[in-house]
């Protein structure tokens, strides 16, 4: 299935765009399998550092409910930055004050309304204009970032959380290439981003190959920056190219499970650098490996 939308994305420089609107609906389905499916004691393992799994489906209840009430509904309230507070810190700060209202809520209610709203933010998200102007991506270098990344951003968000859940049950990763090959594609969006700071001559490019039916090869080109103010004649715009050429500077090959680990930070890059099998030049392929495609 092509999930890659037709006609010049506004933001070139992030690749071709996705389509992820009709996978919220088939993902939104696969979470409540999965957390209807838990014994209660599976409630209370942890799933990420300092949260239990019911503290993770709290806080994809508030992503659920900031959908709907900043996008759907044009609901202006909510809360607001602290003084000098950055991006990430505000973040952290709102998705912790939301879990631990929410820890008076039983897992059977929560489920409950999870499957509510669930479904209504999969609804929304299918009625999308790609195009449209939204969110930033903070680790993508887009502000704002068109919906379509914001979207795909969005999904990769939930199936991740939903990954979390199993890992915490015993259960593997879920390799249905229908999710998985989105969530990559999206998560390989952050590499120009990744590259901005590492100097190169125009022309230069690191592919990262992943192996498997979801993956593919995404290529990070230096091309010369956009002419601006302050832009000089050598800096240079790290892009995705449409065309992976057969000489690359150079190459990091992962396998599916390491890449979308690395792209969430459950993989330290030392780790993911360790695991992959690298071609070319070695500080190139180093740069590459820093890719992280969540706010951390």
């Amino acid at each position: 299935m092509n999930f890659q939308l037709t006609g010049a994305p506004d933001h070139a420089w992030l690749g071709a765009p996705i389509d992820a609107r009709s996978l919220f609906a088939p993902e939104q389905a696969a979470l409540m399998a999965t957390l209807r499916g838990l014994a209660p004691a599976d409630w209370s393992e942890e799933a990420v550092p300092g949260w239990t799994v019911r503290d993770l489906a709290a806080h994809l209840l508030g992503d659920f409910y900031g959908r709907l009430a900043r996008d759907r509904d044009g609901h202006q309230e909510g809360p607001a930055f602290a003084p000098a507070e950055t991006l990430e810190a505000f973040i952290h700060r709102i998705n912790q004050e939301w879990v631990d209202a929410c820890r008076r809520v039983s897992p059977a209610a929560l489920t409950d309304t999870l499957d509510l709203v669930g479904g209504q933010v999969a609804r929304f998200f299918e009625r999308t204009t790609p195009d449209a102007p939204s969110l930033g991506v903070s680790w993508a270098g887009a502000d704002p970032a068109p919906m379509w990344l914001d979207s795909a951003r969005d999904f990769t968000e939930f199936w991740t959380h939903r990954q979390q859940i199993r890992h915490a049950v015993g259960l593997h990763t879920d390799p249905d290439p229908r999710f998985l090959t989105v969530v990559l594609d999206t998560f390989m969006r952050a590499l120009p981003h990744t590259m901005r700071t590492t100097d190169a001559p125009v022309g230069t490019q690191v592919q990262v190959r992943i192996d498997g039916p979801s993956g593919g090869t995404w290529a990070a080109t230096a091309t010369p920056a956009p002419a601006t103010a302050t832009a000089t004649a050598t800096e240079v715009r790290w892009s995705l190219a449409e065309v992976a050429t057969e000489d690359p500077t150079a190459i990091v090959h992962l396998d599916a499970e390491t890449a979308w680990q690395l792209c969430t930070r459950r993989v330290q890059p030392g780790t993911a650098l360790a695991r992959a099998r690298v071609h070319g030049d070695l500080q190139l392929a180093e740069a590459a490996c820093q890719i992280v495609s969540i706010v951390y």
